[in-house]
Order: C-alpha cells, then sequence, then structure tokens
C-alpha cells in the first residue's frame, strides 16, 4: 500500500545481499589492481559472490548474533572460497564499510526506477499546466474563497516543486560515496595503498569516491534522506490539493481510473480520491523518517553505538515510500478529471464578490484606497453584490456598467497567471525530465 513494485524489488533482502556481494567482489577486485592480494584469489572470491550461495535465514540468524548481517555473510563466503582464497576475504574492510556501501548501493539502484515514475509524474503535471493554462479557478487561502487564478497556475505549482525535488535528489544520489576505512577509518591494514583501493572500490560499484571514510560523519545519506522527505512533500502536496478539490462540495476535480476504483465498503455512492489520500499517508510519514536519520547522525568518535544501527531500516522505508508516492503521483495526474465548468459555476456561485480586489482597484484612484476598501465591504454584505455596487453614487459616478461588469469578470484579474505558468513550463523543457520524457516517447 506504500510502494511500487520497480522500487520495492531493489529493497528487498535478496537485494540488499546481492549489493553487500558486489561490495566484497568490488573490494577483492580492487585490493587486487592494487597490488594488496593475489589476482587469483580476488578471482576465487568474485566468483562466490552470487546470491544463490548463501543462506539468507542463516544470515538473519548470525546478524541477530552479530549486530549486523556482515560479519555471517563474511563468515559464509569465506567458507565458500577455496583455502588459498580465504585469508583475503574482505581484507582492509569493517563491517560497517561493506554495509554502508551496500545500502548506498540499494539507494543508487531504487533509485533509477523512482526517478522514472517522477519523470512521468513531473510530465503529466506539465501536461496539465499546459492545456488548462487560462482554466479560471477559484483560488483559496485560509480555506476560504479568496480570487480568481488558474487551474494550469495550480498545476505549475505542482510542477515546479516535483522538479525541485527531482533536483535535489539527483544531486544527493550521484554524491553518494562508497564506504571504505577499516577498522577506525584509517585504512591501516591496506598500507600505503588504502586511498587508491577505497577509489577503485568506488569506480567499480559506479559511486563516488569517498573524500575519506565517513563512519560517523553522516552527511551524504542526510542529503538524501533530506531529498526524499522533501520529495514526499511534493507529492503530499499533490494528494491534498486533489483530496480537497475533489470534495464533493467542491467537485472541481475526480481521480480517473475507470469504474470501482475508489470504491466504499459500506457506501456504494462514493468515489473516494485513494492515490491522494495515499500521498497524504506518505507525506506524514516521512517527517519522522527523516528526522530519525538527523537524530541518529550524531555519533560518537570513530565508530557510532547504535546511531549507525538506527540508520538502517528508515532509509530504506523513505526509499520505499518515496517510491510508492512518485508512482502514485504519476498516475494520480495522468488519469485526473478537470472539470472546468464545474470550477466557473463555483466561481459564479459567490456572486461576484471574489472580484472585490478588483472594483476597489478601479475606485482606488478616483476615492482612495480606504474610501474604496468601504464601498466594496458595504456591497460584498449585501444579499446581491452586483446591484448594491451598481447602485452606489460613488460607484456609479466613477464606473460605467460595462466597466463594473469587466471588473467583475474572473478572467480580467489574473494578473502574470499565464506567464508564471509559460515559465514553470520553459523550466521543463530545459530539465533532464524533459529529455528522458522524449527518449521514451
Amino acid at each position: 500500500m506504500s510502494g511500487a513494485a520497480e522500487v520495492d524489488a531493489e529493497l528487498t533482502d535478496p537485494a540488499l545481499l546481492t549489493a553487500l556481494l558486489d561490495v566484497e567482489r568490488a573490494l577483492a577486485e580492487a585490493g587486487a589492481e592494487c597490488g594488496v592480494l593475489p589476482e587469483s584469489a580476488a578471482e576465487a572470491i568474485a566468483q562466490r559472490c552470487r546470491p544463490e550461495v548463501f543462506d539468507l535465514a542463516a544470515l538473519a540468524e548470525g546478524a541477530d548474533a552479530a549486530g549486523n548481517p556482515v560479519v555471517p555473510l563474511v563468515r559464509q563466503l569465506t567458507a565458500a572460497v577455496p583455502a588459498a582464497a580465504r585469508p583475503w576475504v574482505h581484507h582492509g574492510a569493517t563491517s560497517q564499510d561493506v554495509l554502508d556501501t551496500g545500502l548506498v548501493l540499494v539507494a543508487t539502484r531504487a533509485g533509477a526506477p523512482l526517478l522514472r515514475q517522477l519523470d512521468a509524474a513531473i510530465g503529466a503535471a506539465a501536461g496539465l499546466a499546459d492545456r488548462h493554462r487560462d482554466t479560471v479557478l477559484l483560488a483559496r487561502t485560509l480555506g476560504q474563497a479568496a480570487a480568481p487564478t488558474t487551474f494550469g497556475l495550480k498545476a505549475a505549482g505542482w510542477l515546479l516543486g516535483l522538479l525541485d525535488a527531482r533536483t535535489r535528489l539527483t544531486a544527493a544520489r550521484s554524491a553518494l560515496p562508497a564506504q571504505l576505512g577499516g577498522a577506525v577509518g584509517t585504512l591501516a591494514a591496506l598500507g600505503p595503498a588504502g586511498p587508491e583501493v577505497a577509489d577503485r572500490l568506488a569506480a567499480r560499484l559506479g559511486l563516488a569516491a569517498p573524500r575519506l571514510p565517513w563512519h560517523t560523519r553522516r552527511q551524504p545519506l542526510l542529503d538524501l534522506a533530506a531529498a526524499l522527505g522533501s520529495l514526499l512533500a511534493a507529492t503530499g502536496k499533490v494528494g491534498l490539493d486533489v483530496g480537497l478539490l475533489a470534495q464533493t462540495e467542491v467537485a472541481e476535480v475526480a481521480e480517473g481510473g475507470g469504474p470501482g476504483r475508489g470504491g466504499s465498503s459500506a457506501m456504494p455512492h462514493k468515489r473516494n480520491p485513494v492515490d491522494a489520500v495515499l500521498l497524504g499517508a506518505a507525506a506524514r510519514r516521512g517527517p519522522h523518517l527523516v528526522g530519525t536519520l538527523f537524530a541518529a547522525a550524531v555519533q560518537e568518535h570513530e565508530r557510532a553505538t547504535g546511531g549507525w544501527h538506527a540508520e538502517w531500516e528508515p532509509l530504506l522505508d523513505l526509499l520505499r515510500l518515496a517510491g510508492g508516492a512518485t508512482a502514485r503521483t504519476a498516475r494520480l495526474l495522468s488519469r485526473l478529471e478537470v472539470r472546468p465548468e464545474r470550477m466557473r459555476e463555483n466561481l459564479d456561485a459567490l456572486g461576484g464578490r471574489i472580484l472585490a480586489e478588483a472594483v476597489a482597484a478601479r475606485l482606488a484612484p478616483a476615492l482612495g484606497r480606504a474610501d474604496a476598501h468601504d464601498v466594496l465591504a458595504r456591497a460584498v454584505a449585501a444579499p446581491d453584490f452586483r446591484a448594491a455596487l451598481l447602485a452606489d453614487p460613488a460607484v456609479r459616478a466613477h464606473l460605467t456598467e460595462r466597466e463594473l461588469d469587466q471588473a467583475l469578470d474572473p478572467a480580467n484579474w489574473l494578473g502574470s497567471a499565464g506567464t508564471f505558468v509559460d515559465g514553470a513550463l520553459g523550466e521543463y523543457r530545459a530539465s533532464e525530465a524533459y529529455r528522458n520524457s522524449e527518449k521514451r516517447t
């Protein structure tokens, strides 16, 4: 209910096992390239770094006894290789090196389908902004009817929120480094070749090279967590707006998806905005997971006692939530039913009162701002707003009926909405998300 299949597939226990074994293989191969272990040993280790060789249940039991899954993994890997290669398994590394790098690999791999889904969501938001650039909509502030805007501008806000989240996530993901520091971050066991082994390890795994070991300097994961939290906020904003616009009394949009979607077990008449609801749920969970990672980041000396361990599950949960949220946002926006006629009905039902600011702006040069405001305040309180304005001598002295009707036309009080939409669409067309969508089509 909170994930998405493509992303979830990269977050399973077998996927983490594969990542850990990829690290052990790359470590042995990088060490052989730098001359710190025999090539024959590296080849033997690499041949046995296959998930099917390992017993997941035994790894789980051993992880509980050792405090992390790398200790039993190394034990099983050592037993699986020829005797001559056994002294070189895990050479120069510590458990945290392998698990940190493995989790970084998992995050990077899960990020690929996540970004594809995010690109689809961004494209769908751009399509809505473009198609509804001039579709007039009632803006609401503090939960109340405010003034006219456009649905295109609302969608453009979603678009830029998603684009900004993508930029942050891409930057955090591309900067994720491999971890290799050995027992206390000095790589003493690897001698002078240590930094080169670390760089080659990172290169083999497609990760950033570490500037130095980051056992208790957790900024790379904090950047990733913050980016994922921002993404959940951006998708949550979409879900909240759609849910409010889809309320029965508003009914300006509806979730698509065909018969049966959004049904109620008790009330056959209902059509619940299920994707919007689940986006809201994910957005509410995200800050606590981000907060856990930030709280865990204050770690003592060279290796943490509990802070490091507290990161593992919240990080995977954040990735899972973000994957589900991006997939649901893409589905929600690509199927969204937009109802311009209902938007206009809701505007007209207010009898022109939401254009009070527009009328006051036309009267202010002649009456002054304060007096113009007072005139409009009296008219707003009347049963018929337009009639009250026409009956007011101050209005009739300065505005004709035609000029008043122009002021009461929502389409004439949209300010720079269209310009803002065009700017957002321009940013989209200059983005990597747009280039990726063009490649796919």
